[in-house]
This record gives C-alpha cells, sequence and structure tokens, in this order.
C-alpha cells in the first residue's frame, strides 16, 4: 500500500496528467485484498498500477497492526470530488465511463456544480456485456481517444474497471485514470452514502449491507468478515514475528 493523504494523491495525479505522465491508482478495500489472495487475474491487475491507496477502515487498522501505519484513508468516493474541485481549478479535463443507467448524467451534474469551470468531456456508458462486443469496445475506445481527458474515472465495478483501465491507458497515455465502483451513483444521488458517524468508526460496510443486502451478503459476511480477521492475525503475527519488513499485502 502506498503511504500518501488524500491530498498529496490529488495533487499528484492532477501532476502527473498535466506533466504528460499520468498515473493508474487502485483505491483497495478489504474486497480488493481478499481478491489479490484468492489465485484469480487480480492481483496481476493491481501490479500494473502505478499506486494503491487504503479505501476502508479495515485497511488502516491491518496496517497498524502491523506496525507500518498508513496516513489516512483514500475512499475513490472522497478522491472524485476532490479531484474535480482541484481539476476545475488547474483546467483538467475529466471524462466519466460507466455508472449505473442515468448515474453518469447525475453525477456530470453534480460534479458541475461542486466545481464551477469544471471542463467534462462527454460520458460514456457502454452496455451491459460490452467486454465481449466487439463493436461496443471499439465505441468506448474512441470515446477515450476523442476526450483528450486528463482524468479519466471508471465506474465499471472491480475487477471490469481494472481491465478496462489496462486496455485502455495507452490510448491516453497522458492521462492519470481512477477506478471508482458505485461513486458516481453516490454523486447523483441514487444511492446514499453512509452517515459520517459510521464511516468514521469503520461501519460504512454495514450500512451499505442494509441498503443492499442481498448482493452484498455473501462478500460481506461469508468472505469480508473471516478474511479480515485473518488478515488482522497475519497482521499481528508478521509484526511480532521474525520479518519485520514484510508486505501487508504479499
Amino acid at each position: 500500500m502506498d503511504s500518501i493523504r488524500l491530498e498529496g494523491l490529488v495533487d499528484r495525479l492532477i501532476d502527473a496528467s498535466l506533466d504528460g505522465r499520468g498515473e493508474w491508482v487502485v483505491t483497495a478495500n478489504l474486497d480488493h485484498l481478499r481478491r489479490c489472495r484468492d489465485g484469480s487475474e487480480y492481483a496481476a491487475l493491481v501490479e500494473e498500477a502505478d499506486l494503491v491507496v487504503a479505501d476502508g477502515r479495515p485497511v488502516l487498522w491491518a496496517a497498524r497492526l502491523r506496525g507500518t501505519p498508513l496516513p489516512g484513508l483514500v475512499a475513490g468516493s472522497d478522491l472524485v470530488p476532490a479531484l474535480a474541485i482541484e481539476a476545475a481549478q488547474r483546467g483538467a479535463r475529466l471524462l466519466l465511463i460507466g455508472g449505473a443507467p442515468g448515474a453518469a448524467e447525475g453525477a456530470t451534474a453534480a460534479l458541475q456544480e461542486l466545481a464551477p469551470g469544471l471542463d467534462l468531456a462527454d460520458a460514456h456508458v457502454p452496455p451491459m456485456g460490452f467486454e465481449d462486443d466487439p463493436e461496443e469496445l471499439a465505441a468506448l475506445e474512441e470515446a477515450v481517444r476523442r476526450s483528450r481527458a486528463d482524468i479519466v474515472f471508471v465506474a465499471l465495478g472491480s475487477p471490469l474497471q481494472e481491465r478496462c483501465i489496462l486496455r485502455l491507458r495507452d490510448l491516453l497515455p497522458s492521462a492519470s485514470w481512477v477506478g471508482v465502483g458505485i461513486t458516481l451513483s453516490f454523486l447523483a444521488g441514487d444511492v446514499s452514502r453512509a452517515p459520517v458517524w459510521m464511516r468514521r468508526v469503520g461501519l460504512e460496510w454495514g450500512w451499505r449491507l442494509m441498503c443492499e443486502p442481498r448482493r452484498l451478503f455473501k462478500r460481506y459476511i461469508m468472505q469480508g468478515l473471516p478474511f479480515a480477521m485473518a488478515l488482522f492475525m497475519e497482521s499481528l503475527r508478521m509484526r511480532w514475528g521474525s520479518d519485520p519488513k514484510g508486505e501487508l499485502t504479499s
């Protein structure tokens, strides 16, 4: 995990894109870390990113137990508006890809209100199953090229958004890329984010579970909780074991 605060990451991504050397950041939560261990392709995808930051209190807790604390939370849902405000001030152009039906339009309006003067390219929302359709993939690639964006937010869910970023980033090599998951729906007001107090104490997952129990029960309860306990125990073993410099996600 990269040790960087939200404000520093915003500056770094904008600087990189305007300097023509864009970067790709993965905002990794507990489920991302779990999938880095499950034998799938996901670990290899994450290794292609330039930065991996902590998006979730359990990740911060594990790092603290490990004895290598991170400076703070870098949630994708906080990073997007912060980047939009800075982009408007510095003349960087944004592109939104994906999102639930209507989310990109709602997020566009919200970001323009939040960051007056923001330069937003036309959002591109590919249909379900586009990744297996050569014509839709070609349309997506053309939209990316035409956008001339400096910052690209990809809201396709993980791991599809990481696969797409890996495929598309060479089309805009100077742009910085961020996979943002459900953030466009938060901005559009289609999905409510957890109250601030729940986020502060690490219970945002509980709010999400209450809002979408059928979709998230397996991820959060059957997979997430056991993995979190194992990760915390491993972090403690690594802290007090013989390898004081072991990697948290190794």
